[in-house]
């Protein structure tokens, strides 16, 4: 809708000041919030730059894996097409992934109780999304399928979603789920000193993405058995989340029974 930014002069991609802008947000939240939670500022911060060099490489490199047969690999030596390349296209489950092992990484080097401050802060990750999913509507990417009825967009000419056509306004709407999430589990947090915060995140992001697969139409997501490549990681992420929890909870039980005895 509003691919740049114009600011004396200077063209800037919205796709970018979205992030930014989510970044600074989520920051804002968390860093007013560890004195409450026992965090040390620094540390977060050290953790969070860990995450987000993570997210961007893994989710540019999934997304090189799933167009890997529609990039044409011969012109990667040309320095405008190998920047197109690089600044444009990021699947989020990739860049999920790379961060939490980059962040793992931080922990690591700089002996740090990283999963602590995952639980306190997972609240982070759906509000730089929700403003991404933003910018991803700024830059016409990731749209969503003919759809005639209310709230549908039209995107202009030279857009990346298809000009001219009525579009579901996938990205918008996700941007609000991931926000509401983001709100939940921040409410939790700080109401009952919620535990299970990244299985929660896990759980609830994971049912949101695979149903609004189903409304997008862009093509370079990679597909198998009707099901895009988003949805597939989806199922994965949900059944493995579920697992994790039914084992924490007998472990529990074991220890408590072992206490008892």
């Amino acid at each position: 809708m509003c691919e740049h930014l114009n600011i004396f002069g200077i063209q800037l991609p919205m796709y970018g000041m979205m992030i930014l802008l989510g970044i600074i947000v989520s920051n804002a939240v968390a860093l007013s919030l560890c004195k409450r939670f026992g965090k040390d500022k620094l540390e977060l911060l050290t953790i969070e730059s860990y995450g987000i060099i993570g997210a961007f490489l893994g989710s540019k490199i999934l997304f090189l894996i799933i167009s890997f047969k529609d990039i044409d690999w011969s012109r990667a030596i040309e320095p405008k097409y190998l920047m197109a390349i690089l600044s444009n296209g990021f699947v989020f489950y990739g860049g999920l992934v790379g961060a939490i092992l980059f962040m793992m990484l931080s922990g690591k080097i700089h002996k740090l109780d990283v999963w602590s401050y995952i639980r306190d802060f997972i609240f982070m990750i759906p509000i730089m999304h929700c403003f991404g999913r933003i910018g991803c509507f700024c830059a016409g990417c990731c749209y969503g399928m003919p759809y005639h009825g209310p709230g549908h967009v039209v995107f202009p000419y030279g857009s990346q979603a298809p000009s001219g056509e009525e579009l579901f306004p996938v990205q918008l709407v996700e941007a609000g789920l991931v926000l509401i999430i983001a709100i939940v589990l921040l409410v939790l947090k700080l109401k009952k000193d919620f535990y299970y915060t990244i299985e929660t995140y896990l759980l609830s992001y994971s049912v949101v993405r695979f149903i609004l697969e189903f409304f997008r139409y862009d093509a370079i997501r990679g597909a198998a058995f009707g099901l895009s490549t988003s949805q597939w990681i989806s199922i994965v992420v949900f059944i493995g989340t579920i697992i994790s929890i039914v084992y924490r909870k007998k472990k529990e039980e074991q220890e408590k029974d072992y206490k008892e005895d």
